[in-house]
């Protein structure tokens, strides 16, 4: 069993990340620390050369010139160390926040790309973005800069607080009182409940703004087909409309103490001047009074910088923190289980063994894409025997599978796709073929029964072995901005170049890769470099090819191309199934005419087996389905027939 990890929440958390890298962390916080205490040393140094010129004012030439010129010395010196110490804190802090960046984002994107596919069609690619480019890089600036400013946001007051009390504790004390005043207000304004549901409703108010702007830009080629415009995209509007108009409220409801904050910290001065004003006739000492008193005056203008600062750290962290408590709620989603004791095949033939699979409540099933599925059932490979103690995992939907909120995607299917064989799955569309492609390597679990590959179940199998015994080419094709050949080595990254040329040709994508302008060097999508659907499509072929798993499963990989297209991808298809498993999810009948085995699905069970002639023989599901694809064949548009 998988061990629950129990994490820190709030700052707490924030502190446990900032001090990844503790020694560099440690110096930062320490050298901070130091730079402020030196940073009152100017002030103490003017203050008593300001006292020796008011005590010989009548008399300069009774001017202690040496010991002010040793304190203005101080005063430089301690304003220049403090400069250099600040700036060994920043760059120790700066090292610990790009490193520990480094291996947050490390292990985030390991993470998720460990977690079923079920998990990434339910999380957008707008909040997955936002978690990535703004959550965890929020956190290199609170270890870089708020760390550091955090040890002189709590170190300056009490240095501050300590001169106020030395010099007169009367004076410390008027000080004192507006300090209290502005923690009380702060505490009321940020420290309150709706304060920290803000936090979380601005947080969730954003990444709904940025899914619905991910959606929105990959839309805009239909609204502009469709002659729309932006306010026709209504979610994206409404998540703008609904993000504005909450923070505006927020920012006016609490104007009002941040006024009082600000006015108050930065005018010390109004609570000092009554109680001088009260003190100064009972002064036993009146020149050391009226010193103590322009000290106070003076020094209460600079009390308002650190207890700015604190405001500022603390509010920014708490921003923080909510940002990191949503990185943590991702990297506590469990990944699919690993087999203790992994096994391998050497038989490559593929048996579903009543198989069960369910939907989430709400959400609709697709085909030839990504499936917005419930989240992988966690269940214990079928060969797997519990240890003592351990309780049994239990796939999150198949506990309850006549619930109203789940919808069977797959019910007890049974068929055996055998090596060196094509297997073809053909049914109404959403009837679970394209399903079926995804468990087989495991992009699910399923939630009952068992899917094996040469007699092993595949979760008794490693997930890095899994995935190497299984090719896919999908009608979703996606290429990514990288070099033509960089897209086809992702098929075998330690491929060279003859080998990744030796595939395109295999694929018939080697000619219209040598037109490019740099080749294969050319990066797709860069310069107005852009391929056809055919093209890219061949380029995915190219993929499968250099990878050579035993496993293939096509899903109508020629459903878009034109006539030529298709001709060059049947011949690199060709190439490419030999001596396979070969799975294919087809809606055209006329290309599984051929297949060694036809699997008919329809509502997500298996109601017919068997080769093409024999299935329309049988006039069963199949033979209507041949029939109404061969009427499709000959349809008419304005009396002109086709075909």
């Amino acid at each position: 069993m998988s061990e629950h990890v129990t994490r820190k929440k709030g700052m707490a958390r924030l502190l446990e990340l900032a001090f990844i890298k503790k020694g560099l962390s440690i110096s930062a916080f320490v050298l901070s620390v130091i730079s402020v205490a030196v940073s009152f040393t100017p002030y103490i140094a003017v203050y008593y050369i300001i006292r020796e010129l008011v005590t010989h004012f009548t008399n300069l030439s009774a001017l202690d010139t040496a010991l002010m010129i040793r304190l203005g010395w101080l005063a430089f010196g301690g304003a220049a160390a403090a400069v250099l110490l600040n700036w060994f804190a920043l760059l120790c802090s700066h090292i610990a926040a790009f490193t520990t960046l480094y291996k947050l984002k490390l292990d985030f994107t390991s993470h998720i790309a460990s977690l079923p596919l079920g998990f990434h069609t339910a999380t957008s690619t707008g909040k997955l973005r936002k978690v990535v480019d703004e959550n965890i890089e929020k956190l290199e600036s609170f270890i870089a800069h708020q760390l550091p400013d955090l040890a002189g946001a709590f170190t300056m007051p009490v240095i501050t607080l300590v001169i106020l009390f030395v010099f007169d504790w009367r004076l410390g004390l008027a000080s004192f009182v507006p300090i209290i005043v502005t923690y009380l207000i702060q505490s009321a304004a940020f420290g309150s409940k709706p304060a920290r549901l803000f936090i979380e409703k601005y947080q969730t108010s954003l990444e709904d703004m940025n899914s619905a702007a991910v959606e929105y830009v990959r839309g805009i080629p239909v609204i502009k087909a469709f002659n729309q415009t932006v306010y026709s995209f209504r979610k994206f509007r409404e998540s703008i409309a609904v993000y504005g108009a909450y923070v505006k409220d927020y920012t006016l409801s609490f104007g009002i103490y941040m006024q009082l904050f600000l006015t108050i910290i930065h005018h010390v001065h109004i609570f000092l001047l009554p109680v001088i004003i009260l003190l100064s006739g009972g002064a036993a000492d009146y020149g050391s009074f009226a010193m103590a008193a322009l000290f106070y005056l003076i020094f209460s203008f600079s009390i308002a910088v650190p207890f700015t600062k604190v405001l500022y750290v603390s509010g920014l962290g708490r921003q923080i923190a909510d940002s990191i408590e949503r990185m943590d709620k991702m990297l506590d989603t469990p990944a699919l289980p690993e087999a203790a004791s992994p096994k391998m095949t050497h038989n490559y033939s593929v048996a579903f063994d009543n198989v069960s699979f369910y939907y989430g409540g709400g959400e609709e099933r697709e085909e030839g894409g990504s499936l917005p599925l419930a989240p992988a059932a966690a269940a214990a490979p079928s060969s797997a025997t519990p240890s003592a103690g351990d309780t049994p995992a239990t796939p999150p939907l198949a506990a309850n599978s006549g619930a109203s909120n789940v919808s069977a995607a797959l019910s007890k299917v049974s068929f055996t796709a055998k090596q060196g064989e094509v297997t073809a799955l053909v049914g109404p569309s959403g009837g679970g073929k394209s399903t079926i492609a995804h468990l087989i390597p495991r992009f699910y679990d399923a939630a009952s029964g068992a899917i094996s590959i040469g007699g092993v179940d595949i979760r008794d199998m490693a997930s890095d072995y899994l995935m190497s015994l299984v090719s896919f080419v999908f009608q979703d094709i996606f290429l990514f901005k990288e070099s033509v050949l960089e897209n086809i080595r992702i098929g075998d990254k330690n491929a060279s170049r003859e080998q990744i040329i030796a595939a395109a040709k295999a694929a018939q994508c080697h000619e219209f890769i040598e037109k490019l302008p740099q080749g294969y060097d050319t990066v797709i999508g860069a310069k107005n470099v852009h391929l056809s659907g055919g093209e890219k499509q061949r380029v995915v072929i190219a993929r499968a090819i250099l990878k050579n798993a035993p496993i293939l499963a096509l899903d109508e990989a020629t459903a878009f191309a034109d006539p030529e297209n298709e001709r060059q991808i049947q011949l690199a298809l060709g190439e490419l199934v030999k001596n396979k498993t070969v799975i294919i999810i087809a809606h055209r009948l006329s290309t599984v005419r051929n297949a060694d085995n036809i699997v008919v699905i329809d509502k997500g069970a298996v109601v017919e087996t068997g080769r093409h002639d024999n299935l329309v023989a049988s006039g069963g599901r199949y033979s209507r389905m041949w029939e109404q694809y061969s009427a499709a064949l000959d349809w008419t548009v304005a009396g002109e027939k086709r075909g």
